[in-house]
């Protein structure tokens, strides 16, 4: 019995604390949800693009790069060793290499943005 009360009371108490702290998010005086969700991100797009432009596609392209070169020197040791040079996983990392170079140039007007 004495548990069952201690968990009420901790649970009474998290209520509490949950109705306390929580507040009410409403859109402008006419309720118009859609509204406000597009002045949000028309806001915030811009940010969004200068982070995606300035970060993700130069971390992608690193990485494509090291794995580019890294296939790269592997093709040739095994061309060395076998003597056939195998292509097709450089020039699919390279297309991809230059597919995310040039994506900032061109992907924002695809999306519509």
């Amino acid at each position: 019995m004495k548990k069952c009360k201690k968990l009420l009371g901790f649970l009474l108490t998290i209520l509490l604390l949950t109705c306390l702290f929580s507040t009410t998010a409403l859109a402008a005086g006419t309720g118009d949800v859609a509204g406000a969700i597009e002045g949000t991100w028309s806001d915030a797009s811009e940010q969004i693009k200068q982070v995606v432009d300035n970060v993700v596609f130069p971390v992608i392209d690193l990485i494509l790069a090291v794995f580019f070169f890294g296939k790269l020197g592997m093709a040739y040791f095994d061309y060395r060793k076998h003597g056939q040079f195998e292509w097709t996983a450089p020039a699919i990392l390279f297309a991809c290499l230059v597919f995310t170079l040039t994506a900032p140039l061109y992907i924002w007007t695809i999306l519509g943005m």
